[in-house]
């Protein structure tokens, strides 16, 4: 036992031993590779040391330091192979920066100012140099093959800030002038706009660009409002950033390229700042400009702004006032900054810059500068662009489309309304054939100002892409209601299309179906308050029908542009302003007020022959001023018209011209030239007040009813609508086939009556002309009981006047006239003998019509009577109707579900040799 446990001691302290070895030789490693880590760390640490002085830049004191450190010639070695490897390599270096700059900074960007300086550049902006020189740096030594030239990007690259040094004011504006003067030398004038903000200066900023100052390149501003500065930036990003989605395309490069065109300037702002940081709420404005802005072609020039930006920027840091470092090169390298440019020199360049872009605006444009080259050639599908202005020599134009749906001009009597719409019309005219764009234009005022646009008694030209002229319809309301419903109409056409085919949007519509007809359509409804001006059905529908058009048209390719005097007082909108939300594109004339938003206050100042285009729904942001030229005045427009008339002769018809102020001539109407004998008669009482060229007439077919009332005493309304009833009816006839009794119980009538029998009497017709209305109707009446009569149509004058005659009973007679009368109403439309009587007054109507109820009447027009008065003739319907000269109310119990305005049609006078015309 005493042997076995010796033997295990034994075992154990072996095994101890073992482990004490093993542990005494990984202590041995880690010690060593300790002490190598920490060689290896001292020694980096010593490279860097030397790397971030430069070996050439430390003093005696430092390279004896170095010099004691184990590491050192071992790091000195290295370095120095480095280094010597480095300029090995480096030989060509220098030339190729050298190339580099030259290929990034031509011309004024990169040469001497000797080459360009005084010059007017060419450069039209659609894209610019990369890179614009600020001075020259040598790679080591002043070994002249090592110096390569200096640049920082601009524009669209890069941001730049710069920090002075100690009395180095002069050299910063040195700088910033150089830079400034190769920017606007390189491009043509117009291009680039320059701001200038100095927190230390009111008027000093850089004064040897002050000749710029009467041009729009150069804008100073408020040391007190840099925030007007931010804002107006800020405004420029946004409209110019909706542009570029709107195109889909991220940046304003992107979209110069796509388009091939300079679409907005250049702008460099340069704000002076004094080393201190800006006020929280102006350092984050700051930011946020900083971040969008090369996206929008805005660049930032900041001096001692010691605010940080998220976004690109190169810095240039002086040391004194001849050198500087710079992010470009890095700190290891001094930048010689180029000498500021000699002031008399900027002074006589600055100015011809000025002189140049003022000659390039030139004077007041004219119409024709508003027009294309060639007329006709623009497409349509995916929206509508037009020139209407111009500012400082650019155009400005109006763009319609999905983003920019519907369009809202206001401004005062004289601002210059009708001449912008002239302008407008006629740039989009000459863009876009009639196949791409159609045109329905209102005028509500009391004018004519679409007149001319079709053909008139004097000029039988027309625009050929006016399908609708309404003029003069301030007192009908009706046609401007006509107008929308035709669009909803449209609407739900091209809607049910879509659907078809299974898209969204007119451009994929077009695509889909090549062979169908979608024209964009544009309606122009000027002074359209008038719409609203009453609390009636008018209103209640045209408010109706307008919301759901500006909601849903801008997709099917119908845009709505709606212009008046003066907004504010709509009724009809408060509390819905689906329709002004829907009108993003805002034109405000001089003077006008609340047609753009309510803190925009640039039409109040706008000069005369201006208008504010906004597309932005009235923000400040997206204000444009344009100059609009003379677009109303004589043979301004109408040689463009006769231009396209003849352009596009035979292929369009006539517009449909509507004006209000001057009745129809029968003989003229459609609707009255198409008649013809045939199987259902109807009688023609006045034009119907709708988009196309119809007439309101009432059937009589032998069928109970079929009678018609005048009603009222607007005499020469009543006699036009009883001579269009008869003329029209005789027209349906052969001759033989009907007879016309006439009868007149009013004596200033009896000429009108005479010269119509006369008409009809010379048409072949059977026309009498009855002097006792009792015994003519009792004959009529009793002519009804045998089976074959002839058709006969009774034309009773004045009835009202008759009744006292009519209401008196012959000795030996049972029955009066009116007895007969009521008879022949009741019975005789059945037997083919309809009456077409005037009442002067509703209650007489009803005396004639006793206690048999109105049913005999079947349809009526109504003159000076007022609606409440006819609901008992309108099955029952509340009757809105408010008299007005020239206009009837016309109801017909078999076809309308209410009333109806009709303008009664234009009676011819007699001859004054005692015939007819």
């Amino acid at each position: 036992m005493a042997n076995k446990a010796s033997e295990q001691r034994n075992r154990v302290q072996t095994a101890l031993e073992r482990v004490r070895h093993q542990i005494g030789l990984v202590l041995g490693a880690a010690a060593g590779a300790r002490e190598m880590a920490e060689a290896e760390l001292s020694r980096l640490m010593l490279e860097q040391e030397i790397v971030r002085i430069g070996m050439n830049h430390a003093d005696a004191e430092q390279q004896t330091e170095w010099a004691r450190h184990p590491a050192a010639h071992e790091v000195f070695a290295s370095l120095g192979g480095v280094r010597n490897a480095f300029y090995t390599d480096w030989s060509t270096g220098p030339n190729a920066l050298r190339e580099l700059v030259a290929a990034n900074a031509p011309g004024p960007a990169g040469r001497p100012p000797g080459e360009w300086l005084g010059r007017v550049g060419t450069n039209p902006g659609v894209t610019g140099p990369g890179l614009w020189r600020v001075g020259s740096a040598t790679a080591a030594g002043r070994d002249i093959s090592r110096t390569f030239d200096v640049a920082v990007p601009l524009l669209d690259e890069s941001h730049l800030a710069i920090t002075s040094a100690p009395k180095t004011r002069p050299v910063v504006d040195g700088i910033v002038q150089n830079l400034l003067m190769r920017v606007l030398s390189a491009f043509e004038p117009g291009a680039v706009k320059v701001h200038l903000w100095d927190v230390g200066q009111l008027t000093a900023i850089l004064p040897d660009l002050y000749p710029l100052s009467r041009t729009s390149a150069l804008s100073l501003y408020d040391p007190t409002r840099l925030e007007d500065l931010l804002d107006e930036l800020a405004g420029h990003i946004r409209r110019i950033h909706a542009t570029g989605m709107q195109a889909g395309h991220t940046s304003l490069r992107e979209l110069r390229k796509a388009t091939g065109q300079r679409v907005e300037p250049y702008r460099i702002a340069v704000l002076y700042g004094n080393g201190e940081t800006l006020e929280p709420e102006r350092a984050r404005d700051l930011k946020r400009v900083a971040s969008g802005a090369l996206a929008a072609g805005i660049c930032l020039i900041l001096v001692d702004v010691p605010t940080a930006v998220s976004a690109s920027i190169e810095t240039l840091s002086l040391l004194d006032e001849r050198r500087a470092v710079s992010s470009m090169t890095g700190s290891d390298l001094v930048v010689d900054l180029d000498p500021a440019l000699p002031s008399g020199q900027v002074i006589r360049a600055a100015g011809r810059i000025a002189e140049a872009l003022i000659a390039k605006q030139g004077g007041p444009r004219a119409f024709a500068d508003l027009l294309p080259t060639e007329l006709g050639q623009e497409n349509s599908a995916r929206e509508l662009r037009a020139s209407v202005g111009f500012y400082e020599g650019e155009s400005v134009e109006v763009v319609i489309g999905d983003a920019s749906p519907h369009a809202l001009i206001g401004g005062p009597s004289g601002s210059g309304k009708t001449n912008f719409l002239y302008a407008l019309l006629g740039s989009l005219a000459a863009r876009y054939t009639p196949d791409e764009l159609a045109l329905y234009l209102l005028d509500f005022k009391e004018g004519v100002s679409f007149a001319g646009l079709a053909p008139g008694r004097k000029d039988a030209s027309w625009l050929p892409h006016a399908k609708l002229v309404g003029v003069n319809v301030n007192t009908d309301r009706e046609f401007g209601l006509a107008l929308l419903r035709f669009l909803a109409d449209e609407l739900r056409r091209r809607s049910a299309a879509a659907k078809e085919h299974e898209v969204t949007n007119l451009a994929d519509l077009r695509e889909q179906d090549p062979g169908g007809h979608w024209p964009r359509i544009v309606a122009v409804i000027d002074e359209f308050q008038y719409l609203f001006a009453g609390r009636d059905q008018v209103t209640a529908q045209a408010t109706q029908l307008l919301e759901d058009i500006a909601r849903r048209g801008r997709s099917q390719g119908i845009h709505l542009v709606l212009a008046s005097q003066d907004v504010a007082g709509i009724e009809a909108f408060w509390g819905k302003p689906a329709v002004f939300e829907q009108c993003t594109l805002r034109i405000a004339m001089p003077k006008a007020r609340r047609v753009l938003a309510e803190t925009n206050n640039a039409a109040v100042s706008a000069p005369k022959w201006h208008a504010v285009i906004n597309h932005d729904s009235g923000v400040a942001h997206g204000n444009m001023l344009a100059h609009v030229p003379d677009s109303s005045s004589r043979n301004v427009f109408v040689n463009l018209q006769h231009q396209l008339w003849e352009l596009y002769s035979g292929r369009f018809p006539r517009p449909r011209l509507f004006d209000g102020a001057h009745s129809p001539v029968l003989e003229q109407f459609p609707a009255y030239t198409e008649l013809k004998p045939g199987s259902k008669p109807r009688a023609l009482l006045g034009q119907s007040i709708d988009v196309t060229e119809a007439a309101c007439g009432v059937e009589l077919p032998r069928a109970p009813g079929r009678n018609v009332a005048v009603l009222g005493g607007a005499t020469a309304e009543a006699l036009s609508i009883m001579d269009s009833a008869a003329r029209s009816l005789a027209r349906q006839f052969e001759v033989g086939e009907v007879e016309f009794v006439l009868s007149c119980a009013i004596d200033a009538c009896a000429p009108a009556v005479l010269e119509l029998t006369e008409r009809l009497r010379a048409e072949g017709h059977v026309a009498t002309l009855a002097d006792d209305l009792p015994a003519t109707l009792t004959s009529v009446a009793e002519s009804m009981s045998t089976s074959d009569v002839a058709t006969k149509v009774l034309l009773l004058y004045g009835v009202d006047a008759a009744l006292p005659a009519l209401e008196t009973k012959a000795v030996g007679q049972p029955k009066s006239g009116l007895d007969h009368l009521r008879t022949v109403l009741k019975q005789g439309p059945g037997h083919g003998v309809h009456a077409i009587g005037w009442w002067r007054s509703i209650a007489r109507l009803k005396d004639t019509l006793g206690f048999g109820g109105t049913d005999d009447i079947g349809a009526w027009a109504a003159l000076d009577v007022q609606g409440n008065e006819l609901s008992p003739f309108a099955a029952g319907l509340v009757v809105h109707w408010s008299p007005r000269p020239g206009r009837a109310l016309f109801f017909d119990r078999t076809t309308h579900s209410a009333p109806e305005v009709i303008i009664p049609f234009q009676r011819p006078d007699p001859d004054p040799a005692g015939g007819t015309p």
